[in-house]
């Protein structure tokens, strides 16, 4: 009777520290690795991401030129936010809010954070967007695609001391994300394609424009709560208006607590036309609850 107990005592044990580490397991797959930007959240669930980029140049390309010019800082700061609203886990809806500091004139990169309105600087909330997520293949769960409607709050792109500000056209804009972990768990790859239509506005340099703009991420995981990563960009305008620039670039992303993570990005812009040639400073971040 003794060793029937003893049995049952030591099954006992093997269950429980089975479970335990399934659950572990379970635990140490963290929200950077989940939650990529492919994936929508569940019903009730909430994703809210504080982004800040800082763009700076003191180079240009005009007509096949590149020389040098007064240096130009772009600070923009974005908070997106995002619920899932449906039972399939198929839907989010959320809102998108842009606010803009810049500075002009040979001016410090630093100097937009003095957020300043005179001969050299400008700021303020630039536009909102409502904003939708959605999985359109219910087989596909890492991909998905992102649509937002972009209305400007400003009047005027440049003020009279020249200082530009954002666009006053209003944009459509399509993102579709898709994402691939691979087989060793450690690599993942990530892809996106922002795709823009701009209109509305006459007097904008965007209105009747169409931006493709192609990304490529490569990730990789040295911890579960941590993530490497080099990057790939490009950005075409097409329509009354052409432009174009190409980027590289690196960062990470960390997990602070089960809820909150840190991401922090650097990219230098290579090549272009009818451009600033530049580097942006980023970083985010972002809780999901």
């Amino acid at each position: 009777m003794k060793n029937h107990y003893l049995k049952i005592l030591v099954a006992l044990v093997l269950i429980i520290n089975v479970n335990a580490l399934a659950q572990e397991n379970e635990d140490t797959k963290s929200n950077i690795q989940t939650y990529t930007p492919s994936k929508l959240l569940n019903k009730g669930q909430w994703d809210v991401k504080f982004f800040n980029n800082l763009y700076t140049e003191t180079k240009a390309t005009n007509n096949g030129v590149k020389a040098d010019k007064a240096r130009e800082t772009y600070f923009t700061s974005t908070v997106d936010i995002f619920t899932g609203i449906s039972d399939n886990n198929r839907l989010n809806i959320g809102l998108l809010l842009e606010y803009r500091s810049n500075a002009i004139n040979d001016k410090s990169a630093t100097s937009v954070f003095s957020f300043a309105d005179d001969n050299s600087s400008r700021n303020g909330l630039s536009s909102f967007a409502p904003a939708l997520k959605w999985q359109p293949i219910q087989s596909i769960g890492n991909f998905s695609i992102q649509s937002a409607f972009h209305i400007p709050l400003i009047e005027n792109e440049t003020d009279a001391n020249g200082v530009y500000l954002d666009q006053t056209a209003y944009t459509f804009q399509n993102r579709f994300f898709y994402d691939y972990t691979l087989p060793s768990g450690n690599w993942q790859l990530f892809t996106e394609l922002n795709t823009e239509y701009n209109f509305g506005d006459d007097a904008s340099f965007a209105d009747k424009t169409f931006v493709l703009a192609p990304g490529l991420f490569m990730s990789y995981f040295p911890s579960d709560k941590s993530t490497i990563l080099g990057f790939v960009q490009h950005y075409q305008r097409f329509g009354d208006f052409t432009q174009d620039f190409s980027s590289v670039g690196f960062g990470g992303k960390y997990q602070l607590t089960n809820t909150l993570n840190l991401e922090v990005l650097y990219s230098k812009f290579v090549r272009g036309t009818d451009t600033g040639l530049g580097q942006s400073f980023n970083i985010g971040l972002r809780a999901l609850f």
